[in-house]
């Protein structure tokens, strides 16, 4: 079986497609189990955030995994296949390393990504798909992602999403301070979002969330108010500007919804930015001539800031990242050679102990103790050296010095020893 990654990103797919093929925490263990049990992939990981779908897995039939992403959201193959990626082996372990550090992302060295990443390998221990592979290689990961983040400055001076968020919300507002903001959710993203808009004091601030005794707890936090998502139809026309993350399948904010909003603001304009993966919004509400909606994949050219200053230290990190995949590939080939060593040393022991009762035999029949001996030793050194020296005689010339050598040189290592 060897590794490989799977998957669709920012880079590689736009969030009308990424949106298509997402998995929610609710639905992750059996998505796992389904992979795993169905067909030919042993082991498999699952990470799904508002940028990416990826699988890890361990095969020998990669297509399998992207048929069965296909098949599993109900899509057709041909039209997914466009914006898939397959990486095996050493180019998967690679690129698991730089997702984690922080490299793969839209915006460069952001730490969230490595919090998502233990959640889907706590999911895929949960769902009890996570074998001795993926086990090493998420070890790795996690390992060569703190060594990035402690010995270089990849992720100093960064421009988050939230803080984009604000930036764009700027460009049409003079001031966030001057407007009324609506959180929709009450996630890792919505709170960071939170803390970097109630940093400009807007005049009202207030949380809609599906389970409202956590969205009262998250207003509570930054001094907003709460409600209840079946509130949003009658409250939405009160807020300027909408920030809107939730795990919904489906949009909750409809262009119907939003006529109504600006009818009742009176044609005032709203700013609103779905960072949600399904989005929330529906897409052609961006038709309407006073809503400025704003999805994921629009904050790119924003979160771009502050990368040519960072530019040492992504090839900092490269370096450290390229070390840990050749240490992860060394792994990987000596855990391919453990049932061959196996093999070896049971056939070895099996010989040796043919040998030895055929010795205790000659001796039960009085043979002379020092001949048993020396006839056993020499049986023994014969069975043990027919293998290696079959391969010398049948390896390429090339072959054949690299492993003369080698066996040369354990020959003088074990003289010393």
């Amino acid at each position: 079986m060897q590794l490989y990654a799977v998957g669709v990103n920012h880079q590689s797919a736009p969030v009308k497609v990424r949106e298509r093929v997402a998995f929610t925490g609710e639905t992750m263990p059996a998505a796992l189990r389904s992979l795993v049990q169905t067909g030919p992939v042993t082991e498999a990981a699952i990470l799904s955030t508002c940028n990416r779908t990826e699988i890890y897995c361990s095969t020998n039939d990669p297509q399998y995994a992207t048929a069965w992403l296909a098949d599993y959201h109900q899509l057709e193959r041909d039209a997914l296949k466009p914006y898939l990626y397959t990486l095996p082996s050493e180019a998967a372990a690679r690129h698991a390393f730089r997702v984690a550090a922080g490299l793969d992302s839209m915006v460069l060295g952001e730490p969230q990504i490595l919090g998502q990443l233990k959640q889907a390998v706590r999911s895929a221990e949960h769902a009890g798909t996570l074998g001795s592979m993926l086990h090493k290689l998420f070890q790795r990961t996690f390992s060569i992602a703190k060594r990035v983040r402690s010995e270089t400055e990849i992720g100093a001076n960064s421009v988050s999403m939230a803080a984009a968020g604000v930036a764009l919300a700027e460009r049409l507002f003079p001031s966030v301070s001057e407007q009324r903001v609506l959180f929709v959710g009450a996630g890792e993203m919505i709170e960071l979002c939170a803390a970097h808009f109630c940093a400009r004091k807007p005049r009202m601030v207030s949380f809609a969330n599906r389970t409202q005794a956590r969205g009262q707890a998250v207003a509570a936090q930054y001094g907003g108010n709460a409600m209840s998502l079946a509130d949003l139809p009658e409250r939405l026309p009160d807020y300027d500007i909408v920030i809107t993350c939730t795990a919904s399948q489906l949009p909750i904010i409809g262009k119907g919804l939003l006529e109504r909003t600006l009818k009742a603001r009176r044609r005032r304009p709203v700013f609103i930015l779905d960072l949600a993966v399904p989005r929330d919004v529906e897409s052609e509400a961006a038709q309407l001539d006073d809503v400025f909606l704003y999805t994921v994949d629009d904050l790119g050219e924003i979160v771009k800031q502050g990368r040519e200053a960072r530019a040492g230290a992504v090839h900092s990190a490269e370096a450290i990242i390229s070390l840990g995949v050749a240490d992860f590939m060394h792994w990987v080939a000596t855990r391919e050679l453990v049932p061959t060593i196996r093999a070896l040393r049971d056939q070895a022991e099996r010989a040796r102990q043919r040998e030895v009762e055929l010795a205790i035999h000659r001796l039960t029949l009085g043979d002379d103790p020092r001949l048993v001996i020396e006839r056993l030793s020499r049986s023994i050194t014969n069975k043990l050296l027919h293998a290696p020296s079959h391969a010398l005689n049948h390896l390429g010339e090339g072959s054949r010095e690299e492993l003369a050598q080698l066996l040369a040189g354990r020959t003088r290592s074990g003289d010393r020893s």
